[in-house]
């Protein structure tokens, strides 16, 4: 499995930003789609997951500010950030993982500034 995340930026507090991952290398359909950030200094943390029938799920930091989906035909996530606050700013890693197994796949990371 191979990810490939896309879409971080600069962004001004309460600007929007959306991050996409494609998907390759296997079945899209059978895995659990997320999205983890890493801030300077800090450990990666879970930030949302969505599951092969659509089912998400998010942090409490994020609910009501972010929006996890996916398209299988495009075998890709997306993580809609609105309301941006400067506590958002880290490096944000897609990750898939079947349900049946503990191993996860990264993707590269992309690094989500905001500013105040």
């Amino acid at each position: 499995v191979q990810l490939q995340a896309s879409g971080g930026g600069l962004v001004q507090a309460g600007g929007s930003l959306r991050l996409s991952c494609t998907f390759s290398g296997d079945d899209f359909r059978l895995y659990i789609m997320g999205w983890y950030r890493q801030a300077p200094g800090e450990q990666r943390e879970p930030v949302s997951f969505i599951t092969p029938v659509g089912s998400t799920d998010y942090t409490n930091s994020v609910k009501g500010r972010f929006t996890i989906s996916r398209d299988y035909a495009k075998n890709t996530v997306y993580l809609q950030m609105n309301t941006l606050k400067p506590e958002d700013t880290a490096v944000y890693y897609c990750s898939a993982r079947r349900p049946s197994r503990k191993n996860i796949t990264w993707g590269q990371g992309t690094l989500v500034t905001v500013s105040s």
